[in-house]
């Protein structure tokens, strides 16, 4: 289902929510994961649908038949949206580069200052310094009309 350096992707992912490393997504983790991305005010309702779908304890094994039932058919574009989108509480389409920045080289599988500079170099920046992430997902997903 799915290649092995993704299932390696989602092992970070599932650490990084696991706050409590206790193998198990609780709805503490969950709340400790939003706070970290600034969304403080989760309702406990959205909290509990969340742990509704693993129908049970959500280990790694449940973490990743999750994701393959939600990334069944979703187009690649859809997907990365999506997770730019968590970075983008009030829906205005675009991230600040400079806040951007700060997550790539801090968080996860942390992007060296290179790689951030090589995304930068593509990315659709305003003179605000924000990024069109609609666009870049485009850009992502079917190049950079640059380089044809």
């Amino acid at each position: 289902m799915f290649e092995q350096s993704q299932i390696q992707e989602f092992k970070e992912a599932f650490s990084c929510i696991d706050q409590n490393r206790d193998g198990i997504i609780s709805k503490s983790d969950l709340k400790e994961t939003y706070g970290q991305l600034g969304k403080i005010n989760v309702k406990e309702e959205e909290l509990d649908e969340m742990l509704k779908e693993g129908k049970g304890p959500i280990n790694f094994t449940v973490f990743l038949t999750l994701f393959g039932e939600k990334l069944n058919g979703t187009d690649p574009e859809e997907s990365i949206l999506a997770a730019f989108k968590l970075f983008d509480p009030n829906g205005t389409g675009c991230v600040n580069k400079d806040e951007f920045k700060q997550l790539l080289m801090t968080q996860a599988d942390k992007f060296s200052a290179e790689e951030v500079e090589q995304m930068f170099a593509v990315a659709p920046i305003d003179v605000a310094g924000n990024i069109d992430y609609k666009s870049l997902c485009y850009i992502i997903t079917h190049g950079d009309e640059k380089e044809e």
